[in-house]
């Protein structure tokens, strides 16, 4: 374990951030995810939930300040009524750690569009989170 570093955030996930590179998109997917089947490299973290790893990632993890959102929601498919209350779990802590990055909101990236962009991704977190429609992609930024 190190100081300062959360004890949810794994080895591996550590190495993997640290790799990442300006305009590299790590993508959290919640237990219903397919992430094994889409992943170029998967890390695991099962029985966490994404808002608590999210609020373990943002003190470390900058988010890209070139784009407009550098952090994307999977939207709800059109016709399906679930109403995803996490994602005001997500704003907070964003705005908790970067809040000139959540400025203009999420970018808010339809099912399959989602799917393309993971399997373009560095890497996949996958967690157990139960919440519907909780996926995110954080893009990664500079270190200032």
């Amino acid at each position: 374990m190190l100081m300062g570093i959360s004890p949810v955030i794994s080895p591996e996930l550590l190495m993997i951030i640290a790799e990442m590179g300006h305009g590299d998109e790590l993508v959290i997917g919640d237990g219903n995810f397919p992430a094994a089947s889409m992943a170029q490299r998967l890390v695991r973290a099962d029985g966490h939930g994404v808002a608590l790893l999210l609020d373990a990632l943002l003190p470390l993890f900058p988010l890209d300040r070139f784009v407009e959102q550098p952090v994307g929601l999977m939207a709800v498919v059109p016709g399906d009524t679930t109403v995803p209350t996490i994602w005001d779990e997500y704003r907070a802590i964003v705005e908790k750690y970067q809040p000139a990055r959540i400025a203009k909101g999420f970018d808010m990236v339809e099912r399959f569009a989602f799917y393309e962009r993971t399997q373009q991704a560095y890497a996949v977190l996958a967690t157990g989170e139960s919440a519907l429609y909780a996926n995110v992609i954080l893009k990664k930024g500079l270190v200032e």
